[in-house]
């Protein structure tokens, strides 16, 4: 069995180091983050350029086995290719050298790797436009390129090791550092976070636990950051969804109205938590907010009758009477 595995190692290798050098890469000059979350096992990559749609490029990642981030003059085909050698059971140090001794163009690249046991490896070709650099720390490497100043990936290790929360906060935080650090000397343009599990289900929804892309914008990092915060009030949506399934009302109320103090603004946040209180026999509380869904719009009204039939509402004739009549 060994020699089987380090046999379809070598082929891998093999296929990597003769892959036909492309001169038509992506341009993508830009300041990223790797890492490895210990407490959950989660692995994530961040990304920010003066660049269209850099997520699509930069960013790989495969829940249990890795994130990659693939930049400068980027060769993306080290986004899979790197993937598929971890799954053989090379280390980010291992993949990282296969992937750039099969490389002519390495002298350009710039590539981020860290593995399912957090290992860590960047690399920054020597002909990279300064300033350029990179730093491994434990369970992240952080790299960048085109930069102002040579402060950028320094200010991203600091902050990314002080962060607090999920690690796509943490992320998110090290992003920040590097642009006020200075950035990208072009400017601002995309970001991108992916964050998948630590244990891979076999199912890609529930794998990929964060993935947000602004493609085009003014303050990428601000949009993400707002995306970011939308994404966490509908982690708690999709909880209460999953609890009307079940038929547990008052776990979906609880969930529902989570989600609404992130979002008050939010009229589908409203309503899911409105229809809820109804479902839980809570009218006084339902009908007040029923009336302020429906002033603002009227679709809202419109729908509640529909959702009788398959028992998303659970009230009485009289009971819908009194909601549709707000």
């Amino acid at each position: 069995m060994r020699k089987i595995v380090l046999s379809c190692i070598s082929l891998m290798v093999f296929w990597v180091a003769n892959a036909q050098y492309n001169k038509e890469h992506p341009l993508v000059h830009t300041y990223s983050i790797v890492a490895y979350d210990p407490e959950t096992g989660d692995l994530g990559v961040a990304v920010q350029s003066h660049w269209f749609s850099v997520g699509t490029v930069v960013t790989w990642a495969e829940a249990g086995v890795g994130a990659i981030a693939t930049q400068s003059f980027s060769n993306p085909a080290f986004g899979p290719q790197g993937l598929a050698l971890l799954k053989t059971g090379l280390n980010a140090e291992q993949v990282l050298e296969a992937l750039i001794k099969s490389d002519e163009g390495e002298a350009y690249r710039q590539l981020g790797i860290v593995d399912a046991s957090g290992l860590a490896a960047s690399h920054t070709g020597a002909k990279n436009i300064p300033a350029a650099g990179h730093l491994v720390g434990e369970n992240f490497a952080v790299q960048a390129n085109l930069m102002d100043n040579d402060k950028v990936w320094p200010a991203m290790a600091e902050a990314y090791k002080n962060a607090k929360g999920p690690l796509a906060e943490r992320l998110i935080v090290a992003l920040e550092a590097a642009q006020a650090a200075g950035g990208d000397i072009r400017g601002k343009q995309s970001a991108a976070v992916l964050v998948v599990s630590g244990q891979p289900t076999g199912k890609l929804w529930l794998d990929r636990k964060v993935d947000i892309r602004v493609d085009d914008h003014a303050e990428p990092l601000v949009e993400i950051r707002r995306l970011w915060e939308v994404h966490q009030a509908y982690e708690y949506m999709n909880k209460g969804d999953l609890a009307v399934e079940a038929g547990d009302f008052v776990a979906a109320s609880e969930l529902y109205e989570k989600a609404e103090d992130m979002f008050p603004d939010n009229l589908e946040m409203q309503y899911w938590h409105a229809i809820n209180l109804a479902n839980t026999n809570k009218m006084s509380e339902a009908l007040p907010m029923f009336k302020s869904i429906f002033k603002k719009d009227e679709h809202w009204r419109t729908l509640t009758p529909r959702l009788i039939k398959n028992g998303v509402l659970n009230v009485s004739d009289d009971q819908l009477q009194a909601i549709l009549a707000q």
